[in-house]
C-alpha cells in the first residue's frame, strides 16, 4: 500500500484584482514505503509549494492527498526553537503527541548519532549551519516517521557539509522510510530511487 497517495492536485493563489496564480496543475504522484522520490525544477517552479501541501502544511485548492503514514520534515533553514536547548528541540515531536516510546533516552540517541552528544544543552544559535541541520534531522526521526519531507536540506550547506548531511539522511533511519526531497543538487538526485521534474505544475519523470 502506498504511504502517499496524490491525485489532480490543485493549488492556486489568490491575487487581488488578477487571476488566481496556478502553481501546481493537476498533479499525480505516487509514493511506495521506503521509495526515495527527489524533485528538481526551476525556481520558481513550486517545489516548496508542493512539499508544503503534500505535508499538510499548506492546503489544496482541489484534489487529494492521501498519506497514510507518519511524518517528519526536514528543512533548508532549520526551523528550530531559538530559544530551546539541541536536546528540547529534539523533543518537540514527543511534545506534540506525535513521538513514539523513549522520550528523552531516544532524543539523546538520535542526537549521538548525528555527532552531536556532547552538544546537548547548547542552543541553536552556538551551532554551524551542518550542526542545526543534524538537530532537525533528528527532530525529524524523533516521531519514527515512515515518510520524510526534505526541503532543500543542503540549501544552506557548503558541499563538504552537505555531502555529510545526505549520507545522514539516507543512512540514519532504525527501519527504512520513503522520502520526497525538494533539492538543485544533482548529487543529492542521484541518491534517489526515481528522480521526478516539476515543470508547469505537473510532474514527470527525469529524462
Amino acid at each position: 500500500m502506498a504511504v502517499l497517495e496524490v491525485k489532480n492536485l490543485v493549488k492556486e493563489y489568490a491575487i487581488p484584482g488578477q487571476r488566481p496564480i496556478r502553481v501546481l496543475d493537476g498533479l499525480d504522484l505516487v509514493v511506495e514505503p521506503g521509495e526515495h522520490v527527489a524533485v528538481m525544477g526551476r525556481s520558481g517552479a513550486g517545489k516548496s509549494t508542493l512539499l508544503n501541501v503534500l505535508g499538510g502544511l499548506d492546503k489544496p485548492t482541489s484534489g487529494s492527498v492521501a498519506c497514510t503514514a507518519d511524518v517528519g520534515f526536514v528543512f533548508q533553514s532549520f526551523h528550530l526553537m531559538p530559544e530551546l536547548t539541541v536536546l528540547q528541540n529534539v523533543l518537540l515531536p514527543a511534545m506534540n503527541g506525535r513521538g513514539k516510546k523513549g522520550g528523552a533516552a531516544k532524543a539523546r540517541e538520535l542526537l549521538a548519532r548525528v555527532g552531536l552528544a556532547d552538544r546537548l544543552d547548547h542552543l541553536p544559535t552556538e551551532l554551524s549551519g551542518g550542526e542545526q541541520q543534524r538537530v532537525a534531522l533528528a527532530r525529524a526521526l524523533m516521531g519514527e516517521p515512515e515518510i520524510i519531507f526534505a526541503d532543500e536540506p543542503t540549501g544552506n550547506l557548503d558541499a563538504m557539509t552537505g555531502a555529510e548531511i545526505l549520507d545522514l539522511l539516507f543512512g540514519i533511519g532504525e527501519k527504512p522510510f520513503a522520502l520526497v526531497m525538494v533539492t538543485h543538487s544533482e548529487s543529492a538526485a542521484a541518491k534517489c530511487d526515481r528522480v521526478l521534474t516539476l515543470a508547469g505544475g505537473k510532474l514527470s519523470p527525469r529524462p
